[in-house]
């Protein structure tokens, strides 16, 4: 009897396998209320035309009412690879041109505010996945993923070149990060990398090594003040623009992957477990603002009326403020000439 079932179990298994392996046809997203709340997430981004949300499948999302509808936006090829990150060029999402990034190398321009987008590359074979992407100055983009791969492009993302960058080795590089006047940049990655440019991108240099865990991201607070943030809970602050490092207090080992940063200054970083983190002493110290569900939160955005858009691999959320009174306070603080 032993031949027979084990023949039976390996059937079941190879059925399985192939199964899972085997092309399946997806269903287009269509304009409905709200499909993002079905996707996994990857990225949120303010444009012009509203906000624009990249993740499975190769689907890019376009919302102009603040993440309560969310319809399709048009692309040149469908290739339903991941999409990482989605970005925008200019302070405050001021200008209409952004880039998309994901899987296969694959990376999307739009001129238009995120309606409509171009293939601009893609390597099914040999195309490592792209996991960041920022504008460092007007016209030029730095794209950064896989076993050390980096990308610039110095036409507004039209065509790329690789960016040889020292001190990378094959580590993963997950996000890069900038300051406001365009001069100081992070790239975080894998086995603690922490990589520095304060020429605008021109060099970089890697910081002395502090941690041994992956960082997913990067936040500039104010002058000369950085956090990186990763697994488990792993959070670290610098004052001296990326020379040193010091561990911040985090109540909870939970991996964050995205962060905002409120009018007011309070840093949100959303991880594992549903969970905000929110530091009010500039990244020092967090509690926990948020927390409750299995999802995996993967980026925030702020809106004006005081809710939270929260991306996830179990879809798109938001949160309301905690009163009435703090909606009305967020969009005070906001709003340009206003009193607090």
């Amino acid at each position: 009897m032993r031949t027979p079932v084990g023949v039976a179990v390996a059937a079941v298994v190879m059925a399985a396998a192939a199964y899972a392996f085997s092309p399946r046809a997806v269903r287009p997203a269509t304009d409905t209320a709200r499909p993002i709340d079905r996707m996994h997430v990857n990225s949120i981004a303010a444009s012009r035309a509203g906000h624009v949300a990249g993740g499975e499948f190769g689907q890019l999302m376009l919302s102009a009412d603040r993440g309560r509808h969310w319809r399709p936006a048009v692309l040149s090829a469908q290739r339903q690879a991941l999409i990482t990150q989605v970005a925008f060029a200019g302070p405050d999402a001021g200008h209409a041109t952004g880039i998309a990034v994901g899987h296969e190398g694959w990376i999307l321009r739009s001129e238009d505010g995120g309606q409509r987008w171009r293939e601009q590359a893609f390597d099914q074979e040999n195309g490592e996945p792209l996991m960041g992407v920022a504008s460092l100055a007007p016209g030029r983009w730095v794209a950064v993923g896989a076993f050390g791969r980096a990308l610039a492009s110095d036409d507004d993302g039209k065509t790329w070149r690789r960016l040889a960058i020292e001190g990378v080795e094959d580590r993963h590089l997950n996000r890069i990060a900038g300051s406001a006047d365009g001069r100081h940049w992070l790239i975080v990655g894998e086995r603690g990398l922490v990589l520095r440019s304060g020429d605008g991108g021109a060099s970089w240099e890697a910081a002395a090594p502090f941690y041994k865990g992956s960082f997913y991201g990067a936040a500039r607070l104010g002058q000369s003040t950085w956090i990186v943030y990763g697994m488990r809970g792993n959070v670290f602050r610098s004052a001296d623009d990326g020379l040193t490092w010091a561990q911040a207090s985090v109540p909870a080992p939970v991996s964050t992957f995205g962060h905002a940063v409120t009018p007011s200054g309070r840093l949100l970083l959303a991880g594992q477990g549903g969970t905000v983190l929110e530091s009010r002493d500039d990244g020092r110290s967090f509690r926990v603002a948020v927390a409750g569900g299995r999802a995996t939160l993967t980026d925030i955005v702020l809106l004006p009326d005081g809710r939270w858009l929260l991306a996830s691999d179990a879809g798109m959320r938001s949160h309301p403020p905690a009163s009435p009174g703090a909606a009305a306070a967020l969009v005070a603080q906001s709003t340009p000439g206003r009193s607090k």
